[in-house]
């Protein structure tokens, strides 16, 4: 019989937790891009700023720096010596109360010796060391001291020592004596570059238990062990001159043995000849009330070090970063669960981007979206307009003209269809009907013929002319525009796909862009409104497609302010020249000469511009609307589907 055992998951991701979000980070890269940022920089934004429910890489960095503000603010590093002052006064204080009623010479003198005691703690305690004791209590508070010196000692350079020195027996202790001797041996063979596979294996065999690193070779256990003493450094470096000079002196008393401090003192000289890069040097300053012993200043100092880590991963600021950079075991250890589970979404959600498609290498290195984001984004576009439509009770038919092209969906066959059947709907029917009615042969009936839903349409030449100048960025209308083109763009590539559309960029000058570039677009301060430019790349187009219906669509904050002369240089001037007005009406008569509607979309209330508009819509036998920004898109769309309706 199987058995089961459930208990909290510990092997790094959650494989139940939901996918990354891709489309609402895609739509966020798309609307940082289209206000002009590189996707590069958008992506940078988007961790930065994170997702609904994930917190993003500010946040995180924030914690960061609050919990190393608070190691700092918090605590204080005489933590050992404060211990060690209570323990002396606490056996001068018995030993004196042993001897008061002892009226003997041997009492008054070993009073004299008390009382001549140095008043430094750590001068005390070495006088004392060769003291006879009285009082029981007193000789165990100074065994207590040396216990106290070694296992802080120790826990400076192996962590959880401490612990393990706690009712330690003097087998224990020499154990542990006899492990710092066999580890500097070991250090010493691996400096003078000498194979010590086999003495590793040995060493650990023996000692393994006070490492719970658990190293694989000398190499990782050098790592190991010179993390922490130099942390320990770092914590002595803190600390003040007084301070040192003091520890200095007690160290001699760690464990009862002078020995102890010097295999130390060997052991820290092996590291740092060997482990130069780590950080001996360096200083913190604790300013709190909470006293941390030499063990717990190692670990805090050690806290910060990794802190200071995180903070560098955190703000991916050196080339090449990404979020696997991110050590997830520490900021799980400094910050917790729960910020372990952010960062791995955002590393997720930053390797799901590109591995989905949705960001690719551009020629010059930098990011740029894909033909595949670029028509998510025009997908969500084109839904939101649709949504506008609806909303104002706009809808498009499913026939329009006369060149069939099938919709991707199926209607049930009525009588006069001569639409190709839909072979898999048909027959599905067929077979839910026949097990619906008790089972039995598949029969084909006319009520299961499904048929290709198809649309009739005429083919259109569709130019969309955009301003770009920088009042449209300025005024905000920057973003709308884009989003506008992106949604006509994605209509008419998915359900128009016989029309042939344009997309013309005008300021100083006009261009024609695909819609990556577009998207992509950054504003650039300069002055120019060439309307004039932008119709003559219109007709080009309507004239290479002569079968079609021309519609010109153009958007724009301004009148015209610029033209373009024949050697092709832009003149502008605020206000408008006469000239340029000319060379842009003729411009509007060559279209409607053509047969060419032309529809001006007019972005704020400039009375120059809505009368040069009006001109334009009687002289091109179009039409003027004035949406606001956010009303642009589902104006644009529905007028572009009044046009095909016009012409069925």
């Amino acid at each position: 019989m199987a058995r089961y055992r459930y208990g909290r998951w510990s092997g790094g991701a959650d494989p139940l937790a939901p996918p990354a979000d891709l489309r609402a980070a895609l739509d966020e890269l798309g609307r940082e891009v289209m206000e002009g940022a590189s996707p590069q920089s958008a992506l940078r934004e988007l961790l930065r700023r994170g997702m609904p429910g994930t917190r993003g890489l500010d946040e995180l960095t924030r914690r960061v720096w609050e919990r190393r503000s608070q190691i700092q603010r918090r605590h204080r590093l005489d933590g050992t010596l404060q211990e060690v002052r209570r323990l002396l006064d606490q056996a001068l204080e018995a030993e004196r109360r042993e001897l008061f009623p002892d009226p003997s010479d041997d009492a008054r003198f070993r009073e004299a010796q008390l009382d001549a005691l140095p008043p430094g703690t750590a001068a005390a305690v070495t006088e004392l060391a060769e003291y006879d004791w009285r009082s029981e209590q007193g000789r165990e508070s100074y065994r207590q001291i040396q216990d106290l010196l070694g296992g802080e000692l120790l826990e400076q350079r192996f962590q959880g020592m401490k612990q393990a020195l706690q009712n330690a027996t003097p087998q224990d202790v020499e154990q542990i004596k006899q492990m710092l001797s066999d580890l500097n041996s070991l250090l010493s063979a691996h400096a003078a570059g000498e194979d010590t596979g086999e003495r590793f294996a040995e060493f650990m065999r023996q000692h393994g238990q006070y490492f719970p690193e658990n190293p694989r070779n000398t190499d990782e256990l050098v790592d190991a062990l010179a993390a922490r003493s130099a942390a320990a450094q770092r914590m002595l470096n803190s600390m003040t001159a007084e301070q040192r000079a003091e520890l200095a002196q007690l160290t001699q008393q760690a464990l009862g043995d002078p020995n102890l401090a010097a295999q130390l003192d060997l052991l820290d000289a092996h590291l740092r000849g060997m482990r130069p890069g780590e950080d001996w040097t360096s200083s913190g300053r604790f300013r709190g009330k909470n006293p941390l012993g030499l063990g717990e200043g190692a670990q805090a100092m050690a806290d910060l070090a990794e802190l200071d880590g995180l903070a560098e991963q955190l703000a991916q600021s050196y080339p090449g970063a990404r979020l696997e950079d991110i050590d997830i075991e520490s900021l799980v250890r400094q910050l917790g669960d729960e910020s372990g589970v952010d960062a791995r979404r955002l590393a997720e959600l930053e390797r799901e981007l590109r591995q989905q498609g949705l960001l690719e290498r551009a020629p010059d290195g930098g990011l740029r979206l894909t033909p595949k984001a670029l028509r998510r984004l025009g997908e969500t576009a084109l839904r939101q307009v649709v949504d506008q439509l609806r909303g104002r009770g706009e809808r498009d038919s499913d026939r329009s003209g006369a060149a069939g092209e099938p919709t991707g969906a199926s209607k049930p066959w009525q009588f006069g269809d001569t639409e190709p059947w839909e072979v898999s709907r048909t027959v599905r029917n067929a077979v839910l009907r026949t097990a619906s009615a008790g089972g039995g042969r598949v029969r084909l009936e006319v009520e299961d013929v499904e048929v290709v839903e198809t649309e009739q349409r005429a083919r259109a030449a569709v130019a969309l002319c955009v301003d770009t100048s920088w009042s449209m960025v300025q005024d905000g209308r920057w973003v709308p525009m884009k989003r506008t083109a992106l949604a006509l763009h994605q209509l008419i590539r998915t359900r128009f796909r016989t029309d042939a559309l344009e997309l013309i960029t005008f300021g100083r000058h006009a261009s024609t862009v695909d819609i990556g570039e577009l998207t992509a677009l950054e504003g650039v301060w300069e002055q120019g409104t060439n309307l004039h430019h932008a119709l003559l790349l219109a007709g080009r187009h309507v004239r290479r497609h002569p079968d079609a219906q021309p519609v010109v669509l153009v958007v724009t904050d301004g009148e015209p302010t610029a033209h373009l002369e024949s050697d092709g240089s832009a003149e502008f001037n605020y206000p408008p020249l006469p000239r340029t007005l000319a060379k842009t009406v003729a411009e509007v008569d060559g279209l409607a000469k053509l047969g060419a509607s032309i529809t001006v979309f007019r972005l704020g209330d400039d009375p120059r511009l809505a009368s040069f508009v009006d001109l334009v819509a009687r002289r091109g036998g179009g039409r003027v609307i004035a949406p606001d920004e956010d009303g642009l898109g589902a104006a644009v769309v529905g007028d572009y589907l009044r046009n095909r309706r016009s012409r069925r």
